[in-house]
């Protein structure tokens, strides 16, 4: 969000202290309006959950009971509208939340208000394509040529690979430091699986000729990618992976830090909470190490198709270096469906008594 101060240029999240004065405690900033979610306390009192964004980060703010107006105003406006906030500074389980206390549209011309500033350079790359519960996985591949590496670097992953009994390819594939990511599925997590509509983003591999591909594959720079998942991310009310927080997120991060791209919503800390991300995986308790927990498992487990009967993440670099990008897009939409099916059970099964959800 930017500040309303004409004099400073703020991307206004990420320097909250800086920004101009509305009161005792209370700040102004203009934002872009990402989600309107209503809710209930325990008291039966109605609250709304909004998510406010700039082009830099997406926050999480509540408007409570006692600020009436706001509520009413943000329960009509729609999603992408650009608003003035009066807000105060609040935190929720260690994560920054602001507590809305005004909101209205900012208006053209007005001082301080830069539209450029809220610009996500992401949107357009996924114009169309942002759901309130966005089911996502990657695939990843070696990114580096160990032989054009500093020595001390390519034997720290010759050192690693011979610690876990893994090929150098597998070590490299698995760290952001070495490797990168050429796929990237997504999907409407509320949609029955077998009507889900995947769309798939891939980064080809250099001097390939890529394979023909369906229409529901798009042809992008692995920065590209990075800038449409964050800008998705940013427009969920909650991110839904399997096992995401220990590979997909940390290396969509990783990657985004060295491709110098802002990393928009905080799906790491926080990792007992539902929101903003749901790792399936962690929910139904497979971090306690009670035997294997796989992808491929739980969907046997529950009785559902699981897209490790085709292949499995240690062929993908096999077809990328084919330039077979399309087989890769359909494995890794598979596994956006087999998870949208297990967090569909999982939260008809057990999201449903939890009062966080």
């Amino acid at each position: 969000m930017e500040s309303s101060d004409p004099h400073r240029e703020h991307p206004l999240i990420t320097e909250l202290e800086a920004l101009d004065s509305a009161g005792p405690g209370r700040r102004t900033a203009f934002a872009v309006l990402r989600q309107v979610r209503k809710g209930q306390t325990r008291a039966g009192k109605p609250y709304l959950d909004l998510r406010l964004a700039d082009r830099s980060r997406t926050v999480a703010a509540k408007v409570w009971s006692d600020a009436g107006r706001a509520m009413q105003t943000a329960e009509q406006l729609r999603p992408g509208a650009h608003v003035k906030v009066l807000f105060e500074i609040d935190s929720y389980k260690g994560a920054l939340q602001l507590n809305v206390r005004g909101l209205r549209l900012a208006e053209e011309g007005e001082l301080g208000y830069d539209p450029t500033a809220l610009a996500d350079e992401g949107a357009s790359l996924v114009e169309g394509l942002m759901v309130d519960t966005l089911v996502f996985d990657i695939e990843t591949v070696p990114g580096v040529d160990l032989r054009k590496v500093p020595p001390t670097v390519a034997q720290a992953v010759t050192k690693y690979a011979d610690r876990q009994d893994w090929d150098e390819g597998k070590v490299m594939s698995l760290s952001p430091y070495f490797g990168k990511v050429v796929s990237l599925a997504f999907g409407d997590g509320e949609v029955d699986p077998d009507q889900q509509e995947v769309t798939v983003l891939v980064v080809p591999p250099d001097d390939v000729e890529v394979k023909a591909l369906p229409s529901w594959v798009r042809l992008v720079s692995e920065a590209e990618l990075l800038q449409a998942f964050w800008a998705l991310a940013g427009a969920a009310s909650v991110v839904v992976t399997y096992n995401g927080r220990a590979f997909d997120v940390p290396f969509l991060v990783g990657r985004s830090l060295i491709h110098d791209i802002p990393v928009r919503v905080d799906l790491q800390s926080n990792r007992y909470s539902l929101r903003p991300h749901l790792d399936i995986y962690q929910a139904m308790g497979g971090r306690y190490g009670r035997g294997p927990a796989s992808l491929d498992v739980v969907c046997w487990a529950l009785g559902m198709p699981s897209p490790k009967e085709v292949m499995d993440g240690s062929m993908v670099h096999t077809f990328f270096a084919k330039g077979d990008m399309a087989t890769i897009a359909e494995y890794n939409a598979g596994d956006v469906r087999a998870t949208t099916a297990v967090y569909q059970r999982v939260r008809d099964g057990l999201l449903r008594y939890r009062d966080d959800w």
